[in-house]
């Protein structure tokens, strides 16, 4: 199990490339994470959700994702609440008044997915959840120590050397924790080490020292990370300047923002900058293209772009006319009509849309989880459904999308300039990709998607056999197997 000294350390990733390495030794590797919290989700073969990053991670297993590589899912709705995901399917919901007690009942759900995967390969790499130096929340934690040490699982600690203070983040990650929390505890890896290495010999031998545990190797600053989906909200706060030499498109950060990685596919066309526009400034007027991206609060989220102002931005973007994409909860806002007689999101209500679109949607109770292919713009896409909601108008006869299956999805506005659609992952396949950006004047130069990531799983698994001691970290997982 790695688990961080904080968050944002770079624990999904360093999994991810270990999950590739183990795989490339022949063995059969499964990812984990117990208990996740992210807006970004994937649907696995069998029916349910889990976080964007198992799903990679699952990737780098060479395996598909199921429900068991992330048993508890908290999609937060607002700043009190999260919707409970648990083997996949909505539970319920927890609010900060009953969030402790409502995870440590989960224990049970939580080692039953776990051992079922162990049945299934050699090796379980497991990734943790913020950080066991946060031992306000030791009771009832089923992501950390909890889990580790109802699972019996070893523990490497994963210290980011980049933000600084990585010495005293690991030996006092070992000053605080319970003392049976640390005996799990096998060794260290310091990640995200730029320059030359020498230079950090003697910090190195001051954590082993003072921590009394084994560094396990330092890892370099890993570039191919940018081409794995994104997942944590974390990367929409590195915002990129505009580039005037490229075509803009412009995606602005609503509070409950999701599935924002369905945009990762543009960051990597080289005539094209993806400007993710966050709270208080506006949006380009510079913009060829404006996506309004999912979210997992639609009425709020829609509350948030007319309190920011962006509907003016909008509207005088299609006045002008330019191009306008929504994405599940984006293509629900830019309707007429959002009606929650159920109190979905929240208590039951509704609210008038941009208007953009002439359509409607109803919030349903059940939830649509499930993978499709089909045609767009005359090209091929796949890629899945992960939305609660009704959606009907006539601006529906015009879909986006039709299916394989003969259904189709999606609505798009008499003048052309305004589509939306359920499918997440629209911008994966070259060929769709291409249609788009050729609908923007532009050619695509970045072809195969799926392909740069798989490349760079190998390209960091690379990384990691020549600056991590695998051996000694899959004898670790083998001793306490054994045990």
């Amino acid at each position: 199990m790695f688990q961080g000294t904080g968050s944002d350390v770079g624990k999904s990733v360093i999994v991810a490339g270990i999950c590739r390495a183990i795989a490339n030794r022949g063995l059969r590797v499964r990812p984990f994470k117990a208990q996740n919290m992210s807006n970004n989700a994937a649907v696995t073969y069998d029916g349910g959700e889990i976080g964007r990053a198992q799903a990679t991670q699952a990737l780098a297993c060479r395996t598909e994702p199921s429900i068991d590589m992330n048993p508890v899912l908290l999609k937060p709705q607002t700043d009190q609440t999260a919707q409970l995901v648990v083997h996949g399917q909505i539970r319920g919901i927890l609010g900060a008044h009953n969030f402790r007690n409502g995870r440590g009942a989960l224990l049970n759900d939580v080692i039953a997915s776990y051992q079922r995967l162990q049945k299934q390969c050699d090796i379980v790499v497991v990734e943790g959840a913020g950080s066991p130096a946060e031992i306000n929340l030791r009771d009832g934690d089923i992501a950390n120590m909890g889990f580790a040490r109802a699972a019996n699982v070893p523990v490497i600690l994963l210290g980011d050397v980049n933000r600084g203070g990585v010495i005293a983040s690991i030996v006092g990650t070992r000053a605080i924790i319970d003392p049976h929390d640390a005996a799990l505890i096998q060794g260290f890896v310091i990640n995200k080490f730029r320059g030359d290495l020498k230079l950090f010999e003697d910090g190195y031998r001051d954590i082993e020292r003072l921590s009394k545990w084994p560094g396990l190797g330092v890892i370099p600053w890993l570039r191919d990370c940018s081409f794995l989906p994104s997942e944590d909200a974390v990367v929409l706060e590195k915002h990129s300047t505009e580039s005037a030499q490229k075509l803009l498109v412009a995606c602005p950060i609503t509070p409950r923002i999701s599935n924002f990685d369905d945009l990762d596919p543009l960051r990597l066309e080289p005539g094209l900058e993806l400007i993710m526009v966050p709270p208080g400034l506006p949006i380009p007027k510079e913009a060829s293209l404006i996506v309004l991206a999912g979210s997992k609060a639609t009425i709020s989220d829609l509350e948030a772009i007319r309190q920011e102002g962006w509907d003016i931005d909008i509207y005088a973007h299609h006045r002008h006319g330019g191009m306008i994409l929504g994405l599940c909860g984006g293509y629900q806002m830019l309707g007429k009509r959002i009606i929650d007689p159920y109190g979905i999101e929240g208590t039951p209500s509704e609210i008038n849309g941009l208007g953009l679109l002439n359509i409607e949607t109803v919030l349903t109770e059940n939830k649509t989880l499930r993978k499709v292919s089909g045609q767009s713009l005359g090209a091929r896409c796949e890629g899945y459904e992960m939305h609660v909601g009704t959606t009907i108008g006539p601006d529906t006869v015009r879909p986006l999308v039709q299916f394989d299956n003969g259904q189709i999805d999606g609505a798009t506005s008499t003048d052309g300039l305004v589509s939306g659609t359920y499918l997440h992952g629209l911008f994966t396949d070259s060929d769709q990709r291409a249609a788009w950006l050729a609908r923007l004047g532009l050619p695509s130069s970045f072809k195969n998607y799926s392909s740069s990531i798989d490349e760079a799983l190998n390209n960091i698994a690379v990384e990691l056999e020549r600056h991590v001691n695998m051996n000694a970290i899959i004898d670790i997982a083998r001793s306490f197997n054994r045990s």
